[in-house]
């Protein structure tokens, strides 16, 4: 990642807590199913690729460790790292499945770009800190 990028991530306060990571998270795994429903009729490939977006947010979310307690596999970190793969899936899914030039393109590009502010405001260190005051309780 270049410098730059870098810089402007560190310096993005980071105001999402784990909690409310998981929510939004929740919040995009109904709004990609919803887009698939919409675009069922008249798209049926940016409908399949709302659904796989949704799923893989679904599957990741239900297994993440968002308060660090130790109950789930996924780090919180980890989840981090996956949303980045996430974002780049939803970003890249109209040119791949040829919809690009199409209405629903809108809907995964700003998915990609908030995705994008989401992990830039997150404080994915926060579980860590959780997980040591339950270690140290």
């Amino acid at each position: 990642m270049p410098n730059e990028i870098t810089e402007l991530i560190d310096r993005t306060p980071k105001v999402i807590t784990p909690t409310t990571h998981g929510v939004i998270d929740y919040l995009v795994v109904a709004a990609f199913f919803i887009a698939a429903g919409a675009c069922w009729e008249d798209n049926k490939r940016a409908s399949i690729a709302a659904l796989a977006n949704g799923a893989a947010v679904l599957g990741t979310s239900m297994f993440t460790d968002y308060w660090g307690d130790g109950r789930k596999p996924i780090s919180f970190k980890t989840h981090g790292k996956i949303d980045v793969g996430q974002m780049i899936a939803a970003a890249t899914a109209p040119a791949l499945l040829g919809f690009a030039g199409e209405g629903p393109a809108a809907f995964f590009f700003s998915q990609a770009a908030s995705e994008a502010g989401v992990l830039a405001m997150t404080d994915f260190s926060a579980a860590d800190r959780q997980a040591r005051r339950l270690e140290a309780a």
